[in-house]
Formats: structure tokens, C-alpha cells, sequence
């Protein structure tokens, strides 16, 4: 079963959508449904339609839903914007092996999320492919005896989460009622789909609060609070406030481990002498796709590269739910020479990492010298405007499908790995709207708000610990690599990968709020502010939606006693957080 937020072509850049019927209900998507609803399209150029919720909501990532869901429970009205057609980011979108470092970190409805994974699959009924004890059978990860479970199939995130909004109420609107009817309801979320900012005029400010936004459609969203859940930070940057996307310098903020990072860069390495010229020996005949000269500079430089994005794979080895890998269009073999130059260099390691979810399904990472993250493609994406976000989301899945159509069938493949990749396909039963490809794009990093604390490695370290803590980190301070270039042995190597232990640590409520003196009434829990290499460790799915809830009961606060997001009494936000059953710290 999918989940009844997913549709077609559904990447988080957006675009034109129909309107979409959820457990009985419509909800308000693009064009299509003001024509449902007996409004021309006319009519709605010339005039702004307007509702007003106390909380708006930007972005239905995981954390988005969870902001969400957290302020509806505290009695406020909320409206969820999400620029696609599905609901739940990279949780819903593949990203099925939680990656969370240690588990006492997460509380809140965060864990009530992973609760309810376990309740999903304790009914022997959902194992279809293989049963719960053979699944469990020798993990250390998860066991049976946990009350939570960390790995799932993406339909079943996706349920949950559909279970959760529904559990709070959801604004409904029949095919021919008017607008009005929606605008006057005040149910608890109010759900837009295929809905997204206008980013040249779509914030409206008085001094340093935000009074409303304007989405492409024409819709303005009033609120009292706002809270970016976006990947992207959209709504952040375009309310004026501090960021920075790139890698930092390891002097920014007395870090060791930032900017550059070319010696210590060792996973994910080439381990054998791989030529990145096209003609193998001449440096004239120019590089391969995707391979720059030597980064100028010294180690701990900062500059202008994000990690590497990809798709996290839902594959299976069950012939009957298996779809075969689709070779691109416009595949060039030219994108895998390097590759292919790679097996035959010697490096015969099997070029991805597929972790088992249930059903024999898997959630496939990158691995390797040379895998599924598309190095240095993807720098433009974080200030790009929608079209450009367009344009590097097909790059990356044209990339990714190239690759494995080349791993399963060309000949210069070793024969053992390409059985291994022939073994294996698409599940077809996942991601079914959208050729059983995952719908988000992997957005690992973009931009990084800077506020008034930002987070940065001595956190993740515990050699500066904050007292404001709004959640924990627990993961690995953990960036992908960010270029693959040429030595000046003439030989191929990727930088940026960098992957150094934490101790579980507090997360400041100052790093998800902005400057005051920016905004008053914005939270930003996704896009929040650390540097580059605290922000690897935060970044995580789980973490994002305790971030999310923590959000919303700020907002709730700032609500409740009429002041400034940054005016709300940390005393009074801790008690309210313990309350929720979050996770503030622990040694």
C-alpha cells in the first residue's frame, strides 16, 4: 500500500499539480483545485486569496510534519505547506536505515514515530516477503525486544505519518465548494500540496516580523509564527535572514576539521591507481566528466563546495517484486569511464551500500571510490531558483540511473559484480507513481543559517556544552566528499569526506531561531544554524523531527504569551519539552 500523500513526478523543487482526495478530503493544491472550486484561474490572478492560521508551516519533511502535528496538540491552528505532492522528505523518500548514532538521544514524537514502526511491523500480516524472526535473526541494530524499530519500508513512513496528521484533523473541502468554505475553517493543520513560495515577492514583512507569505498560486498565508522545515531554507533566506552555504574555514569558529580536507580524506577513497585523462597518459587530451584539476589551497580552507547529494534506493532480490534498472535516454557512457577504469585498475569492491529493511527491500547509500553520490554536481542547488533546483534534480537521477543500468549490464564490468546488480532491482512496489524511483533527492546539506549561536565542533565534541538545549545529536560529525580531482601524480582522488566520532550532545534553542534583530517570529529547525561539519552530524532525519517538534512548542509559547520567538523563557520551554518526553541531554 502507498502512502495517499504520493503522486507523479514528485520532486520537493515543485510544479503543477491536480488536486488530490486524502481519507475523504480534498486538499488545496495548485491551479486545479480553485477551478474545482468554481473560481477561474481569471479571477485568481487578479486577487489574492488569503487565510490566516496561528502557525504556517514551510516544508512537509519529516520535520515539517512533526511541526505540525506538535502545535496542533498544543491547541493551535497550523497550515503545512509542501512544495510536492508527498509528505515526509527523505524519511518517506528512501531513507529507510536510520542513521542516528545513539538511541537514548531521541524522544518526543520523534520516537513516538519509530514506536509506531515497531507496532506496524509486529502484525505478522506485513511480512510478506520473509517473516519478523528471520529479519531479526543475528541484528544488533534492531531487536525484537526494543520497543522502537529504526528500519522500514518508505510506504510505511509515509502511513504513519498520514496516520498522525489525520489523528489531528485535517481541513476538508468538497470538489465544488467555494473557497471560502476553506478559508473560513479553522480545522487543526490545514494541508497545501504542490504549493511553493513565490521567491521574488513572497514575504510580506513589518520591521522585523513576517506578516504573511505568497505562494506562485496567489494564495497569501497569514500566521503569527512561521517555521521553515524546508531542506532548502527558502523561506529563511527570502525573510532576510543570515546564512551560508559552503564549508567553512577551520578559523571561522577554532574548528579542526572544516574547509578542505584533502589528507583526511580516506573513506570512500580511491585504493587503486585510476587515470582521470581521456586519452589514459595525456593531460592535453583533457579530464573525464566530472573531474577538476588540484583545489588550490591549504587543508582547513574554507569554500564554495557542499557535500554530495543522491538517491537512496529502495532495491529487492525478489524476482517478482524486482523491476529491472531503466537505462537512461540520454545515458553517455562517457559519466562511468572512470568507473569502468576503476574495476579494471583492480578495485573489484561492489560499488554501493544496500542495508536490509523488511520484506527484502533496501535502503542503498554510496560506497566506495566511485558510487551513487554524484560529486560536485550539485553546488548551484542551494541558492538556485526552482528551475535551476529542476535541472540538478534530473542531472542526479539521470547520473544515478545510468550507474546502475552500467553496473548490471556493461561489459566492462566485472562479471561477479554485474550478477550482483542483475540480482538485484527496483522494488515495484515502492515510490509506484513515480517508476518505482525514489521522489527526494537527497539534499545533505544547502544552507546553514547563521544566528546567534551556531553549532559548530566543539558542541559535537562536548568541549563547549550548552545549557538551552532543545534536543541531542548523536551521529558522526559526517560530510560526504565534495570533488573529485586530479593529483598531480596525474592520478583520480575524492575530497571531503570526513567522518570523526561525537559524544551525544545538546542542541541550542538559539541555533533554530534567528538573530532577533533579522526576525522575531521564524524558526528554522532543519536549515539551522551550524557549521558545515556540526551540521554533518546534526543532519539527521530523527534528529530533524525532534528539532521540528521542539520548534512548535516554541511557537506555541511565543503564541500563548504574545513576544518574540527569542523572548520565550527557557525555563518554560524546558518544562514544556520534558513534558513532550524529549531528550535535552545526558552523559
Amino acid at each position: 500500500m502507498n502512502s495517499l500523500f504520493g503522486s507523479s513526478r514528485s520532486q520537493r523543487v515543485g510544479g503543477s499539480y491536480s488536486t488530490k482526495w486524502i481519507g475523504g478530503c480534498v486538499v488545496v493544491v495548485s491551479w486545479f483545485f480553485i477551478v474545482a472550486c468554481g473560481v477561474s484561474v481569471q479571477a485568481q490572478q487578479s486577487a489574492e486569496w488569503v487565510i490566516r492560521r496561528d502557525v504556517v508551516v514551510y516544508g512537509g519533511t519529516s520535520s515539517g510534519v512533526v511541526c505540525a502535528v506538535a502545535a496542533a496538540r498544543q491547541g493551535k491552528t497550523v497550515v503545512l505547506i509542501e512544495p510536492t505532492q508527498f509528505l515526509g522528505g527523505l524519511t518517506t523518500g528512501g531513507l529507510g536505515a536510520t542513521d542516528i548514532g545513539n538511541k537514548r538521544a531521541i524522544g518526543g514524537i520523534s520516537r513516538e514515530f519509530y514506536r509506531r514502526v515497531y507496532t506496524y511491523y509486529k502484525n505478522p500480516d506485513r511480512w510478506t516477503q520473509e517473516t519478523r524472526g528471520d529479519y531479526f535473526k543475528g541484528r544488533t541494530v534492531n531487536s525484537q525486544n526494543e520497543d522502537s524499530m529504526w528500519t522500514f519500508e518508505p510506504h510505511v513512513a509515509s502511513r504513519i505519518f498520514d496516520d498522525m496528521l489525520r489523528e489531528q484533523g485535517l481541513v476538508t473541502c468538497e470538489p465544488n465548494d467555494p473557497v471560502e468554505k476553506l478559508q473560513l475553517q479553522k480545522a487543526p493543520i490545514t494541508l497545501l500540496l504542490g504549493e511553493r513560495l513565490d521567491l521574488a515577492d513572497g514575504i510580506k514583512k513589518t520591521g522585523v516580523r513576517i506578516q504573511s507569505i505568497l505562494l506562485e498560486s496567489g494564495k497569501r498565508i497569514e500566521g503569527t509564527v512561521f517555521i521553515d522545515a524546508s531542506y532548502e531554507g527558502d523561506l529563511m533566506a527570502k525573510s532576510g535572514v543570515g546564512f551560508h552555504v559552503g564549508r567553512e574555514s577551520n578559523a571561522t569558529y577554532g574548528e579542526t576539521i572544516n574547509g578542505l580536507q584533502k589528507e583526511r580524506t580516506i573513506h570512500h577513497q580511491f585504493v587503486k591507481a585510476v587515470d582521470p585523462y581521456v586519452v589514459p597518459g595525456d593531460p592535453s587530451s583533457g579530464l573525464l566528466p566530472n573531474i577538476t584539476m588540484m583545489p588550490e589551497g591549504q587543508d582547513g580552507d574554507g569554500d564554495h563546495r557542499i557535500q554530495a547529494y543522491n538517491y537512496r534506493m529502495c532495491t529487492t532480490d525478489i524476482a517478482e517484486n524486482r523491476v529491472a534498472w531503466p537505462k537512461p535516454d540520454n545515458y553517455d557512457e562517457r559519466n562511468y569511464e572512470l568507473l569502468l577504469r576503476n574495476f579494471e585498475a583492480g578495485d573489484l569492491r561492489v560499488p554501493w551500500a544496500p542495508i536490509w529493511m523488511p520484506n527484502r527491500k533496501t535502503d542503498v547509500n554510496n560506497n566506495f571510490a566511485f558510487s551513487t553520490d554524484y560529486i560536485g554536481k550539485n553546488y548551484a542547488y542551494p541558492n538556485g531558483d526552482y528551475a535551476t533546483r529542476e535541472a540538478i534534480v534530473r542531472d542526479h537521477e539521470n547520473y544515478q540511473k545510468g550507474l546502475m543500468w552500467t553496473l548490471a549490464n556493461h561489459v566492462r564490468v566485472p562479471e561477479a559484480i554485474r550478477r550482483v546488480f542483475q540480482e538485484n532491482g527496483l522494488a515495484k512496489d515502492e515510490f509506484i507513481e513515480n517508476g518505482h524511483w525514489p521522489r527526494q533527492l537527497y539534499v545533505r546539506e544547502a544552507r546553514r543559517m547563521v544566528a546567534a549561536y551556531v553549532m559548530t565542533e566543539k558542541n559535537c565534541k562536548r568541549i563547549e556544552v550548552v545549557q538551552d538545549s532543545v534536543g541531542m545529536g548523536a551521529y558522526n560529525m559526517d560530510s560526504h566528499n565534495t570533488q573529485r580531482y586530479v593529483t598531480p601524480e596525474g592520478l583520480a582522488r575524492n575530497e571531503g569526506d570526513v567522518q570523526i566520532p561525537t559524544k551525544p550532545y545538546p542542541i541550542s534553542s538559539r541555533s533554530i531561531m534567528p538573530k532577533q534583530s533579522e526576525c522575531d517570529n521564524l524558526l528554522v529547525p532543519v536549515c539551522l544554524s551550524a557549521s558545515h561539519i556540526a551540521y554533518g552530524s546534526i543532519r539527521m532525519e530523527p534528529v530533524f523531527m525532534v528539532l521540528g517538534q521542539s520548534a512548535a512548542e516554541i511557537a506555541c509559547l511565543a503564541l500563548d504569551q504574545q513576544c518574540a520567538v527569542q523572548e520565550v523563557p527557557y525555563a518554560t520551554l524546558q518544562m514544556r519539552l520534558l513534558e513532550a518526553k524529549q531528550v535535552l541531554d545526558f552523559e
